[in-house]
């Protein structure tokens, strides 16, 4: 797995995990909470883009988080009715399930041509809660080495993350990681099962005060 985040937000989350083990989600709260912290610009050394992660605007607390982040998740079952994009609530976290089926071609990380208005439309949801930061997470089946596995999971993730700056989300609140066929969510011995670990996830989480 390879995250692309500022040392001490990776420095957070490598101390968590020496105190207890951590389940996903609490790995995205930590990297959110510690990103959303940060202020101003870095620039990554991905081949793919210059990306910078951090701030998110503003800071949410108490029974404010669970609201906005119930306002959130309603406006994208709205705008993503229909689109293949599986919304699903995580706590306090909302995750988006981007199957790589309707994302990409097979080994490719150019996003389908018929897949851009819908990230479109996430990037306009993103635009009006920015009280958020995100982490996408880029996944594969098993099929191939792990270490080709590995490149393509961050690069979809990459695609997936430039094409929301390029529609105004701002960099500073993104994250990138990359976990190749580390975490499936399906078995990898049937097509089925495969196709279901072909993914990118778009976790947002609250700027917590």
């Amino acid at each position: 797995m390879k995250v692309w985040i500022p040392v001490v937000v990776a420095s957070a989350v490598v101390l968590a995990g020496c105190q207890t083990p951590m389940t996903n989600t609490q790995k995205g709260a930590a990297i959110g909470a510690v990103a959303g912290a940060l202020i101003g610009k870095g620039t990554g050394d991905h081949d793919k883009s210059r990306y910078v992660w951090g701030a998110a605007v503003g800071a949410l607390a108490g029974s404010a988080i669970g609201n906005y982040m119930d306002r959130q998740e309603q406006q994208f079952r709205e705008e993503l009715s229909g689109s293949g994009v599986e919304v699903i609530r995580d706590g306090d976290n909302i995750r988006l399930q981007l199957p790589s089926n309707i994302t990409f071609a097979t080994d490719s990380s150019q996003i389908a041509s018929n897949f851009d208005p819908i990230l479109v439309d996430v990037a306009r949801v993103l635009q009006q809660y920015e009280k958020t930061t995100m982490v996408v997470e880029g996944h594969t089946d098993s099929t191939g080495s792990a270490d080709y596995n590995q490149q393509l999971s961050e690069s979809r993730a990459w695609s997936v993350s430039n094409h929301l700056a390029r529609n105004g989300v701002d960099t500073r609140r993104i994250t990138i990681i990359g976990y190749g066929e580390s975490q499936p969510v399906a078995t990898n011995d049937t097509a089925s099962g495969r196709q279901l670990n072909r993914r990118v996830e778009l976790r947002i989480v609250p700027n917590r005060a």
